[in-house]
């Protein structure tokens, strides 16, 4: 736990703080590590069209456990052309919202900084996110105490942490190839697809939206299961109803950030 005291001393130095708060494994640490902090903390969740109601209901769940004082406040990337238009540069544009919705709040509120919950892990993959972070001069407190995702799950499970073994969770957005433009009605098909493969029993997947075809990625051990006869036709079934022309697999199974290929 020596990376965690060392969070925690991070912490301790900032004074006080506005947190992002997604209710995914490495905010939720991030939330429990303020908690331990002792320092004057806001939690704020962004609320859009490309945010899981299963993540916004979470979120609120590990505020109110670990007792940060929480607060929802809508977000508005989809009235971004940038951001609608879903070019490679789509997370800065919505990265660049919430980081500047957060900054007012600090401000107004007399919060010193702004912090949110990325990991060491997330500078090997293509993050223009983190491009707007800077320009905010928003801190990451886990990546300055050099936690990787697999320090941040090991610290979640002592801490006894639920969400320490939480699949990951990306925005809405992600399952659109760029160049595709992001809708709300788009944004709804994807979320009740997943919704409904959740409810179905797995857990680490993907539905990527091109246009009329769902393409579902999945975990290797589950893509047996999706191809067993009674799943396999109540998936198509539930998926064409959504207004999906065709419902494929990828055999290649389940690859986070792969379409950033």
């Amino acid at each position: 736990m020596q990376r965690y005291r060392k969070l925690l001393d991070i912490l301790r130095g900032l004074e006080s703080a506005v947190v992002a708060c997604s209710g995914g494994v490495d905010s939720t640490l991030l939330l429990r590590a303020v908690k331990d902090s002792r320092i004057r903390a806001l939690a704020v969740t962004g609320k859009s069209p490309t945010t899981p109601s299963a993540d916004l209901e979470e979120a609120v769940a590990m505020a109110a456990a670990i007792g940060i004082p929480h607060r929802i406040v809508p977000t508005a990337e989809m009235q971004r052309r940038e951001f609608r238009e879903n070019t490679r540069e789509r997370c800065f544009f919505c990265k660049d919202t919430l980081f500047g919705t957060l900054k007012g709040i600090a401000h107004d509120e007399g919060y010193r900084w702004v912090v949110e919950g990325s990991n060491t892990d997330d500078l090997k993959d293509y993050r223009p996110g983190l491009r707007a972070r800077d320009l905010h001069g928003v801190r990451s407190p886990l990546m300055e105490a050099g936690l990787a995702k697999k320090d941040v799950r090991e610290i979640s499970r002592a801490l006894g942490l639920r969400t320490w073994n939480r699949p990951a969770s990306p925005c809405l957005s992600s399952r659109f190839p760029y160049g595709l433009a992001i809708t709300e009605e788009r944004l709804r098909m994807v979320e009740e697809a997943e919704s409904f493969l959740r409810r179905l029993g797995f857990r680490e997947f993907r539905v990527r939206h091109h246009g009329d075809l769902a393409r579902i990625e999945a975990a290797q051990e589950d893509i047996g299961r999706f191809l067993a006869p009674p799943v396999r036709e109540e998936v198509v079934s539930f998926l064409r109803g959504l207004g999906y022309k065709h419902v494929s697999l990828d055999l290649e199974g389940f690859e986070s950030g792969r379409l950033n290929r």
